[in-house]
């Protein structure tokens, strides 16, 4: 049985994105919301970013505002590798059933975290694109945003601009430095274009990875916390190492593996940053200017494998 409706699924299709209700289900999401409520009332014992993924890096960020009196937990990396309920819902619920039917029926899981807005939160998220933090060899990738809470236009919802996953992708560089963000003179008519993605608690909004979106500050004394979930087709292979290691990464989430990479060019347009191809360009892989495999990448950028896609296929041939 399918799990959108055939104007869900075109939707995606045209706009880049869907909001799809009740993808969990109400004992799934009060166990998910119980969770998060620990580690924040754990966050108050701690006065800087703490815990330990696989690379190193802190499980939980937490804001510079963050105290005991008043917990400021901006970010947990993975929480599917320290909670159970997290896992099962990343890869038992229906929020991998909708993500299969859109890139599989094959899907692998990528990373996980949980963005926090806390009430009155002054964090924006200024408009990008997901594909130039986990490049890959085609776009069947979706993201799976899962709603927390009411997500309103006072608590810094997201804005998604339909149709821009058709228009290629948009740089996120600037004089040479990744900054995150698309340029400023390119705001004015995407801000124009965009749509407010709101909801109840439990809906999910499934993004292309080329989709441009972004959020606002939260104005409000009410939380807005995602639980965001990456899955790529088993035909799709990264070709950066992954912005959130963890040890579920190319784990199988519905269907069967796949021996091949499904690739949409070849590599010599790739390595000379050709735009005959939406995705695949270099400059996800390496600033403008700058050939593949040079050194000096900016350390808050996606990390430049210089990979020639012949030669990443080479390694992944089974």
């Amino acid at each position: 049985m399918p799990f959108l409706s055939p104007v869900e699924a075109e939707q995606f299709r045209t706009k880049g994105y869907v909001v799809v209700p009740d993808a969990v289900t109400p004992a799934e999401l009060a166990a998910l919301r119980a969770d998060l409520a620990a580690w924040i009332d754990e966050s108050r014992g701690s006065s800087a970013n703490y815990g330990e993924c696989i690379d190193g890096r802190p499980r939980f960020d937490l804001d510079a505002t963050h105290s005991a009196a008043d917990p400021r937990l901006r970010r947990i990396n993975n929480p599917a590798e320290i909670s159970e309920t997290y896992r099962r819902v990343a890869f038992e619920s229906r929020i991998a059933d909708i993500a299969a039917e859109l890139v599989g029926p094959d899907i692998k899981f990528h990373h996980c975290k949980i963005n926090l807005k806390p009430p009155r939160s002054p964090t924006r998220v200024g408009y990008h694109q997901d594909f130039s933090y986990t490049p890959h060899t085609n776009l069947d990738i979706a993201e799976a945003l899962l709603l927390l809470d009411d997500m309103t236009l006072d608590n810094g919802y997201l804005k998604v601009v339909p149709g821009s996953h058709r228009d290629g992708q948009l740089t996120l560089w600037r004089a040479g430095t990744f900054v995150g963000e698309i340029a400023p003179e390119q705001v004015t008519e995407l801000e124009k274009r965009a749509e407010p993605i709101l909801g109840k608690a439990g809906s999910v909004c499934i993004l292309h990875p080329l989709a441009v979106h972004g959020s606002d500050a939260n104005r409000s004394e009410a939380s807005r916390n995602l639980f965001i979930c990456c899955y790529t087709a088993a035909d799709a292979l990264p070709l950066a190492p992954s912005p959130l290691p963890n040890r579920f990464e190319g784990a199988m989430v519905r269907g069967k593996p796949s021996r091949a990479a499904r690739q949409p060019l070849e590599a010599d347009l790739v390595l000379r940053g050709s735009r005959a191809a939406i995705g695949l360009r270099q400059h996800y892989m390496t600033p403008p200017g700058e050939e593949a495999g040079d050194a000096g990448r900016p350390a808050e950028g996606p990390r430049n494998c210089g990979l020639r896609q012949t030669s990443y296929r080479a390694q992944h041939a089974a």
